[in-house]
């Protein structure tokens, strides 16, 4: 039997064969220590425009497979629950179509997994994420696709278009782990987690129809059975620009938020849906919350599942 690969990237995608190009086109330039390989699960939702096609095209190229669900809406949990669902790999890597890796991006996710016995959710690196992509003619003009890894070294050095979460990072430190609600961070644009503890979890929530918050609510349920959550920024990628509505996205993620309030029913899962995801943990800590445990709608702590075997 031939050894398992080393992760499986699940890639969701729906009529965005341009974008999700790109995506593979990097995923093809990805580089594993010698004797390693990854997988790639294109997970479709409904499209109609040469999706499968586009991926049987790679297959000479990548280790690829592709799902199909019939369009009943928008359904990207289910898409990437099927996604781990059929993965042969010990880790998961979530990407979305129009993300570009850096080459070394799947390794670095790989390494996060592996200095530590302990099941982990690793957040990844994302340069030029604009929330209504107000830079996206400045981002495409500056952005050498036929380089990518220089267009990421470039945009770095530069300072140009960093991560959204920027912000958190310096203002709460990188140790994500020390922090209460590291969850808040983990976005499946680039991040990743242990394939045996997503489906002890339950994977992605498929009652979320809508933009926003299916993968907050995972990291959730992640954190609570005990992950670590480890941001590695060498683990990086760019979004590349395309069409986006905020004001439709945000509309859509407040609903959502509301949703998960309700699941859940914890004090900081109510801060959710009022609150900037940077303003979270300074909350926490003015109300003395911040102790890294979540408690349950009876004030009973979720106690993380130990796997210490201490």
């Amino acid at each position: 039997m031939s050894t398992p690969p080393a992760c499986t990237v699940v890639v969701p995608t729906y009529n965005r064969t341009d974008l999700l190009r790109l995506t593979l086109d990097s995923l093809c330039r990805q580089r594993l220590p010698t004797g390693e390989r990854f997988e790639v699960v294109v997970s479709d939702d409904g499209s109609t425009d040469g999706t499968e096609e586009l991926v049987t095209g790679y297959r000479d190229r990548l280790d690829v497979r592709y799902f199909f669900q019939e369009d009943e809406g928008y359904r990207v949990a289910r898409a990437r629950n099927a996604g781990i669902a059929h993965a042969r790999a010990a880790v998961c890597v979530f990407v979305d179509s129009g993300v570009i890796l850096r080459s070394g991006a799947l390794a670095a996710h790989l390494t996060a997994h592996r200095e530590t016995s302990v099941p982990t959710a690793v957040v990844g690196y994302v340069l030029c994420f604009n929330e209504g992509n107000e830079d996206g003619e400045e981002i495409l003009e500056a952005l050498d696709l036929a380089d990518p890894d220089a267009s990421f070294a470039a945009f770095t050095a530069q300072h140009r278009w960093p991560d959204i979460r920027e912000d958190y990072y310096e203002r709460y430190g990188e140790d994500l782990d020390a922090l209460t609600a590291p969850w808040l961070m983990w976005w499946t644009c680039n991040a990743s987690a242990g394939t045996a503890l997503l489906r002890e979890v339950g994977g992605f929530d498929e009652a979320y129809r809508s933009w926003g918050a299916e993968d907050v609510d995972l990291g959730y349920r992640l954190r609570t059975a005990g992950a670590r959550f480890v941001l590695r920024r060498d683990a990086t990628a760019l979004h590349v620009p395309h069409p986006k509505s905020y004001e439709d996205n945000m509309r859509s993620a407040a609903h959502n938020y509301r949703y998960f309030a309700a699941k859940y029913d914890t004090p900081v899962a109510h801060l959710v849906p009022d609150n900037h995801f940077h303003e979270i943990e300074d909350i926490l800590r003015s109300r003395g919350l911040a102790d890294g445990k979540v408690t349950d709608r009876f004030g009973s702590e979720f106690r993380p599942i130990d796997r210490t075997g201490a």
